[in-house]
């Protein structure tokens, strides 16, 4: 069937980000009581009610989604408007953003939750819990492929088994864009001795019997096995409530990021150079990698500690 241009536009933006733009608007109109279209002193006075309660990301998404309504029904953008970048600038002062992210998975905590999830498929299989062998099998595949490449929560929602080859070094994963890649971009998952995701991606296509369609997807009470993809709002949670049972500290301080994180500070301290990583993650811009990276020695401690002993042993 041909694709008309309605199926083309609808295609030019995410899913996702058409209901984060959908919830947007619904919040300024529900919520704040605005009306739309808009004028900048509304969109101002909308700004300084949430000041302080929303961050200053989901402001600024606030903000594109009022621009992107009334640019789509022809109306002029009220977000444009010199008031606004200044009110948002005044927001920036008083409430300036907080600097706390997910806290990166360490490759012994790495190794710890995958020999947790290896004898849950282990007791799974002996006890003929279907339900739990299935879900363990899938979310060690989540837990490996989201930490060796770095994928975010909806990237690893959009993995599809017919976009995956497996080679004899690993898997090759094409994904049809990415947050800052449009025109696509090509992955390779190494084949590992431990820890390896190409055989945990073989060990779950291998038990749901899917040959195409979406890689990870929902498993229900009953061990039925969703034809849809998990949604990516969901993988904190399943990250936080496998960290908890797996016995790592403050599960809660962990996030989907944190997969991301975990392994370009282990890249980083393992001796991968900056062009090498964002090479392999896909990173445009240094300031992203760098956001993603955890120094070994943040104080420098161990740093300067060499250098006083070198001191000290010149004086000797």
């Amino acid at each position: 069937m041909k694709a008309s241009v309605d199926d083309f536009l609808r295609a030019a933006t995410p899913d996702s980000t058409r209901r984060s733009y959908q919830n947007a608007v619904d919040h300024f109109e529900l919520d704040f009581g605005g009306f739309l279209p808009t004028t900048s002193d509304s969109v101002a006075r909308y700004l300084s009610t949430y000041a302080g309660k929303l961050s200053t990301n989901t402001l600024r998404q606030r903000l594109s989604a009022l621009a992107q309504w009334h640019s789509s029904q022809g109306f002029p953008d009220p977000t444009k408007a010199p008031l606004i970048s200044k009110v948002m600038r005044g927001i920036r002062r008083v409430y300036p953003p907080s600097l706390k992210q997910a806290k990166p998975l360490a490759i012994q905590e790495l190794e710890v939750i995958d020999n947790w999830l290896s004898k849950q498929i282990a007791n799974a299989r002996e006890v003929q819990d279907d339900v739990m062998e299935r879900r363990a099998t899938r979310d060690r595949a989540i837990i490996l492929i989201g930490f060796w490449r770095g994928f975010r929560s909806d990237e690893l929602s959009r993995l599809r088994i017919e976009n995956i080859e497996t080679s004899a070094r690993g898997l090759i994963i094409h994904l049809a864009h990415t947050k800052t890649m449009e025109n696509g971009i090509t992955f390779k998952a190494p084949l590992l001795s431990r820890l390896c995701p190409t055989r945990a991606y073989q060990d779950w296509l291998n038990l749901c019997g899917c040959t195409y369609g979406p890689v990870f997807r929902s498993v229900n009470r009953w061990g039925h096995i969703s034809d849809c993809p998990m949604n990516a709002t969901s993988y904190i949670k399943l990250i936080r409530r496998l960290f908890n049972s797996a016995g790592i500290a403050k599960a809660q301080e962990y996030s989907s990021h944190s997969l991301r994180r975990g392994f370009a500070t282990w890249a980083s301290s393992s001796g991968w150079s900056l062009k090498e990583l964002m090479e392999y993650v896909g990173w445009q811009d240094i300031g992203s990698a760098l956001r993603y990276i955890d120094a070994p020695d943040p104080f420098g401690q161990l740093r300067i500690e060499r250098q006083l002993s070198s001191i000290d042993n010149v004086k000797l």
